[in-house]
């Protein structure tokens, strides 16, 4: 497999292991890159604002500044904020994936390495990067060439001035007067055509350049987004597996456990019955372990076990409906099971803490019949919606006093309905502060975010609407206005009939 990287693509390693170094300046070196190194965060960011590299390699437990500081400070920097970072790291926590990615990573490469999958993944930021660089002197290119359009502007109205001035000079000689008029006029003519020429190619230009911008970020969504969908499913996928069979040997297993409790109790009232004074050894083993307490409590004790292993039960039951990496297929499904699986996954983001009370959601769920689509992806699309509107209600209510937040308890709410015979709709919906007309017309528009930098990456939305509008022919709108709250409308067909045209042209 060929990785072999351009020669101008600098890549600073920032680790303060010597063996790491070694081995990833060797092979990146052998790529066709040039290497740089650092020990620690500090020296990292000197480097970085003295010599700006195409990509940094940036480990995360170092001594003194870990690697998430050295990321938020590069991204805090505008002259450094572009450069992309790939974390360099052994935790497998999704946890620690997600914060580094909040902060302004582009992906991350687990230890130890494997040669290919880094050279892999180094080439890509590093196209990538170097795409958004050219895009960008594509735009220097335009505006000097506006500014070239300017100046024949200029000429041409200095051309007019002198016309004018022509044209009064000559009255006395109308006829040499008219011959002059009548030529100057012609070549302003013949440079209008010119100038509208000029005008329309520069607009092409324009087009082909807003066309590639667009595409180039679609690009980027498309690729982070896969990225992260693929990890954070498997991810999901695999703790659900991981935990399933050993909750379902608990599971099953309590069952038994409380059959022989009740013998093992029977037994003891058995003794207590036919042996009422028992060795005085046997009487103060008795008196110290407290019997008639673990009596009472034991069967107390197994009905909590038993609720407990339910509980996980669900919780891996409702990860393996989100994930739903064995229904990469469109096929009919209960849109619903979707919903409750969000927010079972959100539940911990619902209940109260110690300064807020609790996020209420409320379900209006209709008689749907099951949909035809890509479940994990709709799922996603739910997920996105649903940790939105808490998101905006968390920051609603630190707006908001304690008396106006009890007053007016912070709410999501989730309603679904059949519009017609071929057509259901998901509403889900908010009480928060609600959504200005100027960011609402931008909600569904790449990169496009009115978070915190760190806090989002501005994909949520466009990614929701391509699923839902261009994966499953649907549509997906927001109502809202300040002080009104905000709803998300989700419009799907029941059936894709374009799958099931394609279907019979095949057969």
């Amino acid at each position: 497999m060929n990785l072999e990287m351009k020669r101008e693509g600098t890549i600073l390693i920032v680790d303060d292991n010597p063996t790491n170094l070694g081995v990833l300046f060797d092979f990146l070196a052998n790529a066709g890159s040039k290497v740089l190194v650092a020990r620690d965060g500090e020296s990292a960011i000197q480097k970085v604002e003295y010599a700006p590299p195409d990509l940094v390699l940036l480990d995360i437990i170092m001594p003194g500044m870990d690697g998430f500081e050295t990321c938020r400070l590069l991204k805090a920097n505008p002259s450094t904020q572009d450069i992309p970072v790939i974390f360099m790291t052994a935790l497998t926590e999704t946890v620690d994936k997600v914060r580094g990615l909040n902060l302004g990573a582009v992906d991350y490469i687990t230890k130890p390495f494997q040669h290919e999958e880094v050279l892999a993944r180094v080439k890509l930021h590093l196209n990538i990067r170097n795409l958004t660089k050219k895009l960008q002197e594509q735009n220097v290119r335009l505006e000097q060439e506006i500014q070239e359009r300017a100046g024949v502007e200029e000429a041409l109205l200095t051309l007019t001035s002198e016309l004018e001035r022509r044209v009064e000079q000559r009255t006395a000689t109308i006829s040499q007067a008219n011959e002059r008029l009548k030529q100057e006029i012609q070549e302003r003519l013949q440079a209008e055509a010119a100038l509208q020429q000029s005008e329309a190619r520069y607009r092409e230009q324009a087009n082909q350049l807003e066309l590639a911008f667009r595409q180039l970020q679609q690009t980027q969504g498309q690729l982070v987004h896969s990225e992260k969908m693929s990890s954070l499913g498997q991810l999901v996928a695999g703790v659900a597996h991981e935990i399933n069979n050993p909750v379902n040997f608990i599971y099953g297993n309590l069952i038994h456990v409380a059959h022989y409790t009740q013998d093992l109790l029977h037994l003891v009232h058995l003794y207590q019955e036919y042996n009422p004074s028992p060795s005085p050894v046997i009487q103060e083993e008795l008196e110290a372990m407290d019997l008639e307490f673990m009596i009472s409590d034991l069967p107390k004790l197994l009905a909590s076990m038993n609720v407990g292993a339910e509980r996980i039960r669900e919780i891996v039951q409702s990860m393996r409906n989100f994930s739903r990496l064995d229904e990469a297929e469109m096929k009919p499904v209960n849109v619903h099971d979707g919903l409750d699986s969000a927010l079972l996954i959100l539940h911990n983001r619902l209940k109260p803490t110690s300064n807020y009370p609790a996020i209420q959601v409320i379900k209006e769920y209709g008689n749907l019949p099951k949909v035809e689509c890509f479940a994990g992806q709709l799922n996603q699309v739910f997920m996105n919606l649903l940790a939105n509107g808490i998101d905006a209600l968390e920051e609603y209510n630190r707006q908001r006093s304690h008396p106006e937040i009890l007053s007016c308890p912070s709410t999501i709410f989730i309603r679904t309905e059949v519009i017609d015979e071929e057509t259901v709709a998901i509403r889900i919906a908010d009480n928060g502060p609600g959504i200005r007309e100027e960011v609402r017309s931008k909600l569904f528009d790449p990169f496009f975010t009115t978070k915190p930098i760190g806090k989002g990456t501005g994909l949520g939305l466009f990614i929701s609407y391509q699923i839902v509008v261009d994966k499953h022919s649907g549509k997906i709108h927001c109502l809202s206005a300040p002080g009104q709250g905000a709803e998300f409308v989700i419009q799907i067909p029941i059936r894709q009939h374009n799958q099931e045209k394609t279907l019979l042209q095949q057969t």
